[in-house]
């Protein structure tokens, strides 16, 4: 029952750091086409093009994570080989963005980054296969009473 709701919560904020995130692409990507300079002798118009890309592509990874989290919390089975990698990838960014945005941005933005690493990284966690227990190999031969002596050859 936790699992399942972690992995739905971290689906939900996966969706809105999504949105979030392209809204501040967009209006990065429309001041930069507004301006009427050049950053080292870079096209304005270039530069605003893949402020929008890089706006839909990190739209699109956190979407997709979002899918596959919310997918594992229906199901309530834990995630493939490729969702479990998605989302490895998806916390690890989230841990050098949090770290880079402590100068950057201040400790409001690292709380939030760290928030969604821990809800990606429990989400991983709580699915994550149960150990192997020594009963689930192949079944051993009763001990020897004491005194006993076994054969040591066939």
């Amino acid at each position: 029952m936790l699992r399942r709701f972690v992995a739905g919560l971290a689906a939900v904020v996966l969706v809105a750091e999504a949105a979030l995130l392209v809204l501040v692409h967009l209006v990065l990507g429309r001041t930069t086409a507004n301006q009427s300079m050049s950053i080292a002798g870079s096209d304005p118009e270039l530069m605003s093009t893949a402020t929008y890309v890089m706006g839909a592509g990190i739209g699109a990874f956190l979407l997709l994570c979002a899918v596959l989290l919310a997918v594992a919390a229906v199901r309530d089975l834990p995630p493939g080989r490729f969702a479990r990698v998605v989302l490895v990838v998806a916390a690890v960014v989230h841990g050098l963005l949090g770290t880079l945005s402590v100068g950057l941005s201040g400790w409001t933005v690292f709380a939030a980054l760290m928030l969604v690493l821990c809800l990606l990284v429990l989400s991983l966690i709580l699915y994550a296969a149960p150990a192997a227990d020594a009963s689930d190999g192949p079944p051993q031969a009763p001990p020897a009473p004491r005194g006993e002596v076994r054969p040591t050859s066939p």
